[in-house]
């Protein structure tokens, strides 16, 4: 993920709905410094920082990206995501993606715009994730899925790696 790009589109998408910087840094909880830092290109943002800036902007992730069959790949604290494809419907934008979750550090991420939901089906390992007041735990071969229109966490419970398809469903406005 070239952080010029994204850093062009957080700014296009900012200007077309008439927000400041300062106010969209306030509204996703990120730095003022930070927020500027992407849009020149000149901070290689966290997962967490760019779901909490799209969140505020009401567009999916993958609004950000320039191509984004493209495949890129985001990290987080704990959370490791290539994008493998983009769809839409009539009434909604998925985002699907190969998620790692490494062992370790639990991964608070931001809420997304209302009515998003998150739907993981697990592979390896075993992942507790879900709402950050109430997260679900699946084995391998186990399925999650929530509104993620609130924080929540991703976690690998034990020593090993997850491995997971993670599904996000952004419904339209």
């Amino acid at each position: 993920m070239d952080p010029a790009v994204v850093g062009r589109r957080v700014r296009a998408l900012r200007e077309e709905r008439g927000i400041s910087l300062s106010t969209l840094a306030r509204l996703a909880g990120v730095g003022k410094a930070t927020l500027s830092g992407l849009e020149h290109g000149t901070r290689n943002p966290t997962l967490e920082t760019l779901w909490a800036v799209t969140a505020q902007l009401g567009v999916p992730f993958t609004a950000l990206l320039a191509e984004p069959t493209a495949g890129p790949t985001a990290h987080g604290t704990a959370v490791t995501a290539t994008l493998l494809e983009v769809f839409t419907d009539t009434d909604a934008t998925y985002e699907l993606y190969r998620m790692r979750v490494a062992p370790g550090p639990v991964q608070l991420s931001p809420a997304h715009q209302p009515g998003v939901t998150e739907h993981i089906t697990v592979f390896a390992g075993v992942l507790r994730a879900g709402p950050a007041d109430a997260p679900l735990t699946a084995p391998a071969g186990g399925h999650l899925r929530w509104v993620s229109d609130v924080p929540h966490t991703y976690a690998a419970v034990g020593d090993e790696e997850v491995t997971a398809s993670l599904l996000l469903r952004y419904p339209r406005r």
